[in-house]
């Protein structure tokens, strides 16, 4: 007898199978490369790497303070009130840790200053001027940049889990989305490899 899934799990199926657009690294470095010509360009490629290396909210890239960089277990932590007041860790690269920590001092921020003085308003225009200026044949706007994240974080570690934790996911369906995304572009590389022979 055939099973028939409800409508509310057809739609979770269909989410969690829908390939998610995102940038390569290469193509994320560029943009943060090109904004260092901007009036404020300092600022603008710090919020590009922040988005990407993180893979922060922008609601939550835009409240970071100099405060909430930390460590733990001997490496750099973001502390991250995230959506519907869901405290977190976020794994940070020390090297962005460093510039975040650089970029405070020399403006001479208090502790508990905001890093990116801007609404989210003008955070989107910095990443998709950033995009166009890197010349980025794709849409581009700041959510992107936590897919990019996301799919690089699972590509090198291959743990759907910890990404999640790492992205504040309450459900696991769009980490889902994210390792199936993977899993179909290794499919296609796999059967795009396959050879036919014609005869004469």
């Amino acid at each position: 007898m055939a099973k028939f899934l409800v409508p509310t799990q057809k739609t979770a199926l269909t989410r969690a199978t829908k390939i998610v657009s995102y940038l390569t690294p290469e193509e994320v470095y560029r943009m943060a490369e090109a904004t260092r010509r901007n009036r404020k360009g300092e600022r603008d490629n710090l919020l590009i790497l922040t988005l990407f290396q993180t893979g922060l909210r922008i609601s939550e890239a835009l409240s970071l303070t100099p405060r909430k960089i930390d460590q733990y277990g001997g490496k750099p932590v973001l502390y991250i009130m995230g959506k519907g007041k869901k405290p977190r860790m976020v794994a940070c690269p020390e090297r962005l840790a460093d510039k975040l920590k650089a970029y405070a001092y020399d403006k001479k921020l208090g502790p508990d200053d905001k890093i990116f003085d801007i609404n989210r308003k003008r955070a989107w225009q910095i990443v998709k001027t950033a995009g166009e200026q890197a010349e980025v044949n794709k849409k581009v706007y700041c959510h992107l940049l936590r897919h990019s994240d996301a799919i690089e974080r699972l590509r090198q570690t291959g743990n759907p889990k910890a990404l999640q934790h790492h992205l504040g996911h309450s459900s696991p369906l769009m980490t889902m989305r994210y390792l199936s995304t993977l899993s179909q572009e290794d499919s296609l590389r796999i059967q795009q490899n396959v050879k036919f022979e014609e005869s004469e």
